[in-house]
Parts: structure tokens; sequence; C-alpha cells
């Protein structure tokens, strides 16, 4: 049997309040843990220790950071998947991340993204198959 890693601290970076809130609820509901919510590149910076997951847009306070702010979480082993009213803004992929779904996403859907994110979290390959409403980076 494999050594699971938990992974269960999920950060939210997005700048719209209101959606950060309906994230953080879902997010909750399906049974993890929200670390903190991050609106700009330095909040989800100073979050980086805390998180397992982070979910990314691509637009924030500080302009179009999501993709580079995803790629430095990735580097530091965080799991990234991008939640975007834009995903072409990252459809070539970002180094590191796992994927882009497009927004809206439905509670459903987001339990399903964070849960795929915990299970490769903890095994680092691809033995559970993708939610249908992420399209993974390769």
């Amino acid at each position: 049997m494999k050594n699971l890693k938990p992974c269960q601290k999920v950060l939210i970076v997005e700048d719209q309040y209101l959606i950060a809130m309906m994230i953080e609820d879902a997010v909750i509901a399906a049974g993890f843990d929200v670390c903190g919510m991050a609106a700009c590149r330095q909040d989800a910076i100073d979050l980086l220790d805390e998180t397992d997951i982070a979910l990314v847009d691509v637009n924030l306070h500080d302009g179009k950071t999501g993709p580079s702010i995803g790629a430095e979480l990735a580097a530091a082993g965080k799991t990234v998947i991008f939640m975007t009213g834009n995903p072409e803004e990252v459809a070539s992929g970002v180094s590191g991340a796992l994927g882009v779904t497009s927004k809206p996403v439905l509670d459903a859907e987001l339990a399903e993204l964070v849960s795929y994110a915990a299970a490769r979290c903890a095994v680092s390959d691809d033995t559970y198959l993708p939610p249908r409403n992420l399209h993974l980076f390769a």
C-alpha cells in the first residue's frame, strides 16, 4: 500500500470576494480545510507553507498574475488547479500545475476537482481519472 500524504488544506486565489466565499463554502462542504484566501500574489505567497492545494484564478487584484502565482506554488510542491472565466489564458499549460477548469463551477464539480487534486497530491501519479470539467496540462 502506498504511503499517502494527507492533502486537505486548500488555498483560494480569487480577487472577487463573493466568488471566493462561495468557493470556500463548497470546499468546506466537500470535507476540506480552507487555509486562506488570496486576492493577489503576495497574499498567496504568504500562505504558501499552509497550502496543499491551490485553486487559482488568472486575473487578480495585481493583474494577470494567476499563471505566475500558480507556477510558483507548483514549484514549491503544491497541487495547482486554475479556475477561471478565461481558460484560454492558460490553455497551453503552466509549469507544474495540474490543469484548468472554466468558471462558473457547480459545488458538486468543485468537490470533484478538489477530491481529485487531493488524490493526485497524495499519490503523485495518474491512478485516478480526472473530472470531466478539468483540462489536464501535459
